[in-house]
């Protein structure tokens, strides 16, 4: 068991870092110096610039803000994955969250701190509920939903355009009226605090987020009857349980989490609704951020911030000469290794074999 659980740690380790050493060849090869690529992510994570010896506490809060909707499409993306379900719609269910926290951010007068909490509700139910399509869908006429969840990212995105533009009175056909200082996460100590970045409260739900993922995955029965679904739907439903609405059930939850991410993007990170012209892929980045993270809850925050992380280096690396999509290339690399995870597990055995149980000479007798 401990071996187990050892190399459950060291094989992403081991894909994270292969990641990098992939995107170190590629800037070799065509001419560039990977010192950069490294610099840009150690001062978008730390804030220090090794180069010229400063400190901006800035690019830390917009470290933390890159990270907080991709962890939270990385739960969603997991929570489906527990019960044997590729939930590739987080980014329609983050949209429909969003709607959702625009219609309450406008239409809704309540004092702080209803407000905003709110808006967070509204936004977890209007998730859940777009979730729920596909997921009563799959448990009661077995479509696939891989394809269904695709198909509602896109009635999603021209949704949420169409009730923004029509509904919401956007004149500018690109943004909705800003929002009352009561419906956003924003605060100006977090801002002062980081140097001006768009830092919020939005990283309290997060963190509670993994909290409520850990706690029912890990200490509900109905954790462990989604993972026994998962594991086997047939011995699932042979041992009593409700397959069907354990099905269902684990995509509204995993719609709540995407939903709520919406939520942390438009009263967290804006402060407006925004007209898309396509999804931004942050449903993308939680399928490689929960098969990263083995969809543990711990491992999908670590994972989180890791892809959090580069996309905040970004900028920097092109400061350096470096494309940003190499973060890109980093990013596809450390999944295609995850992928390949069985076959690092062999070669991990190679490298350290298991000890031989050594026997003294009373025992043998």
């Amino acid at each position: 068991m401990a071996k187990r659980t050892s190399n459950a740690i060291l094989i992403p380790i081991a894909c994270v870092l292969l990641g990098f050493v992939v995107a170190s060849i590629v800037l070799v090869v065509t001419g560039r110096n990977p010192g950069g690529m490294f610099l840009s992510m150690l001062q978008a994570f730390t804030g220090i610039n090794v180069q010229v010896g400063t400190f901006n506490p800035r690019y830390i809060g917009e470290f933390f803000v890159q990270s907080m909707p991709i962890i939270l499409s990385g739960l969603a993306v997991g929570f489906g994955f527990k019960v044997g379900l590729f939930n590739i719609g987080g980014e329609g269910q983050l949209m429909m969250g969003s709607l959702a926290s625009i219609a309450v951010a406008l239409s809704v007068h309540l004092p702080a701190p209803w407000h905003v909490i709110l808006v967070l509700v509204a936004a977890m139910v209007a998730g859940a509920f777009w979730g729920a399509i596909p997921g009563f869908l799959k448990a009661r006429f077995n479509v696939h939903e891989v394809v269904m969840t695709i198909m509602l990212n896109y009635v999603a995105l021209y949704l949420c355009n169409w009730m923004i533009v029509s509904v919401f009175g956007s004149t500018d056909h690109i943004k909705t009226a800003m929002f009352p200082q009561t419906a956003l996460l924003k605060d100006a100590g977090l801002t002062a605090l980081t140097n001006g970045s768009r830092l919020n409260w939005g990283f309290v739900p997060v963190v509670l987020a993994v909290i409520v993922y850990w706690f029912i995955i890990e200490r509900t029965t109905f954790g462990f009857s989604l993972r026994a679904v998962g594991f086997s739907k047939e011995a699932a439903r042979c041992s009593g349980m409700k397959v069907e609405r354990n099905i269902v059930m684990s995509m509204v939850v995993s719609g709540a989490f995407a939903g709520l991410a919406g939520a942390v993007l438009t009263v967290g990170t804006f402060n407006y609704g925004r007209v898309l012209s396509t999804a931004e892929g942050y449903g993308m980045d939680g399928i490689a951020v929960a098969l990263v993270g083995g969809n543990n809850a711990f491992g999908i925050f670590l994972s989180g911030l890791l892809f959090g992380m580069l996309k905040a280096a970004q900028p920097l690396m092109q400061s350096q000469g470096i494309p940003k999509d190499i973060a890109n290339i980093i990013q596809a690399a450390i999944v295609l290794f995850v992928a390949m995870k069985y076959g690092i597990d062999y070669l991990l055995k190679k490298i350290r074999p298991p000890k031989q149980e050594t026997f003294d000479e009373e025992a043998r007798v």
